[in-house]
């Protein structure tokens, strides 16, 4: 193990210094290992059925068009292993909120509420922007040689097969389409991995640097949800705001990612400044026609019976209740009391659907 001097030499990461030490340390043969980790790419090749190792879905939303790539049960099993023992050991940047413990929504938005102008934009395909020569470097900074590295990478990254590309549902600028194409037919994190979380914030490491002392210049706040960029700040940042989104794309490209600008908002202080759907104008609350309509269902819920307001059928309606008054108290502490007083007074069944 030859760590990269500084806050790597003091990750307390297993000594995996030979790919037989690797294979041991996640209960395979050598002859295994080199097949979940597919350093030759046969995946892209690969006809459907059993020779691969993902199962693919696109999905497409008002926003976007998406590819989940799940991995089968048996990688999964070893991506969550190197999840607990090598990734959770490597800590991201503090601006990044997203997929850690003890981080939330709430954590994300907090240092911008009050500000003068918060600025919200998006990254495009953020997963699969991250390419194995990225993740490689990861590996090979955490001091593991480069045999080790690269193995580790192929059992972390995935290339689409090309007849999974050919079935992507119509829509979106053709630019888009090309990039998306391009990003995919290269090895990536895999939206739908356990260890692509972990990794998109390890890999972003340098990224959040920059754009947090480029935040500090201006005194402005830098936070990032996953693909999301919040920045907030004073009359300084207000004034060269326009200027400051051009930086903010520069470096973007120059670290791998794109800013999809048709999403960038500036949001003053005359606006409802609104980011995850929390609104920040005076501190991190739920938007009041949410508020309102959760009070009128947990009243209604009071006087005629859970039964009455479970109309999209959830299996526990009262735990999706309670849900939603704990991210509402996450937020704001004495609205959440409010809530949790009216819920206090529902009458429940064992199966936390109806009325006694």
């Amino acid at each position: 193990m030859i760590p990269t001097a500084g806050a790597p030499a003091s990750w307390t990461l297993p000594a995996l210094t030979t790919t037989t030490a690797l294979a041991e340390w996640l209960r395979l043969t050598p002859s295994e290992l080199d097949w979940f980790a597919d350093v030759q790419r046969r995946e892209r090749l690969a006809s459907p059925g059993p020779l691969r190792h993902y199962t693919y879905r696109w999905r497409t939303t008002r926003r976007k068009v998406r590819l989940l790539e799940v991995p089968k049960s048996r990688l999964k099993g070893l991506q969550h292993r190197l999840l607990r023992g090598l990734l959770d050991v490597m800590p991201p940047h503090e601006a990044a909120h997203a997929y850690r413990r003890g981080r939330s929504i709430g954590t994300l938005v907090a240092p911008h509420a009050g500000r003068g102008i918060v600025v919200h934009l998006d990254l495009q395909d953020f997963f699969p922007s991250i390419r194995s020569a990225r993740v490689h470097a990861l590996f090979h900074t955490a001091g593991y040689p480069t045999s080790v590295a690269r193995l580790l990478t192929g059992l972390c990254t995935n290339s689409i097969p090309l007849d999974i590309l050919e079935k992507r549902p119509s829509g979106g600028r053709p630019d888009s389409v090309v990039n998306m194409r391009r990003r995919l037919a290269f090895p990536h994190l895999p939206q739908g991995a356990p260890t692509s979380p972990a990794l998109a914030n390890l890999c972003a490491y340098r990224f959040d640097c920059r754009l947090a002392g480029l935040a500090r210049a201006l005194d402005a706040s830098y936070t990032r949800y996953a693909d999301d960029l919040i920045f907030s700040g004073g009359e300084t940042l207000e004034r060269s705001v326009r200027r400051f989104h051009v930086h903010v794309c520069r470096i973007a490209l120059e670290e791998g990612f794109e800013v999809n600008t048709r999403k960038s908002h500036f949001m003053r202080q005359g606006v409802r400044q609104q980011v995850a759907g929390v609104v920040l104008n005076v501190r991190p609350n739920v938007r009041r026609v949410e508020y309102d309509r959760l009070k009128a269902i947990l009243t209604n819920c009071a006087r005629h019976g859970p039964h009455s307001q479970n109309r999209e059928g959830h299996a526990n309606f009262r735990a999706h209740l309670a849900g939603r008054i704990g991210y509402v108290a996450m937020l704001h502490a004495e609205r959440g009391r409010r809530l949790r007083q009216m819920f206090d007074e529902i009458r429940w069944t064992d199966d936390g659907a109806s009325q006694s």
